[in-house]
């Protein structure tokens, strides 16, 4: 078997490109910036589902509207921590950040043991566990803007 050899020809017609500075957008960034949207879209989603129950619970005022409320708002949460946890993770460290959001855990946290019991309370009215449902939704929102 005969190999052939490859002259030099033709390589030396290789015209190198020059271009302007352009900005180069990594593979990582796109992905990074795609799945930031998607968070926010579902957790959009999440804070009107919350809202939706929210009115319901008021409206109702049951201990299983009150279960329901609780486990979306949980969803949410976790959604939003698991999430800030990677987005901090890429950034690196920010104590400011992270205290705060857990500041507002806290009071979402005590916001629900403050809207249980008015639940309980048969005396509250609808207008006041509507209005404690708007603070936690408004809680919410802080977090993932």
């Amino acid at each position: 078997m005969d190999v052939q050899k490859i002259g030099k020809t033709g390589l030396n017609n290789i015209k190198s490109k020059k271009s302007g500075p352009t900005e180069s957008i990594s593979f990582q960034e796109v992905m990074g910036k795609n799945r930031q949207e998607m968070v926010h879209e579902k957790l959009t989603k999440l804070v009107q589902e919350i809202e939706d129950q929210g009115k319901v619970l008021s409206e109702s005022r049951t201990v299983d509207e009150l279960r329901k409320y609780k486990k979306m708002v949980k969803e949410f949460m976790d959604e939003a921590v698991q999430n800030g946890l990677q987005l901090e993770e890429r950034r690196g460290f920010n104590r400011r950040g992270r205290t705060k959001i857990y500041k507002i855990v806290k009071e979402v946290d005590k916001k629900l043991i403050d809207l249980t019991n008015a639940v309980l309370d048969k005396e509250k009215k609808s207008l006041d566990i509507l209005s404690m449902v708007g603070e936690i939704k408004g809680l919410l929102i802080n977090i993932y803007t």
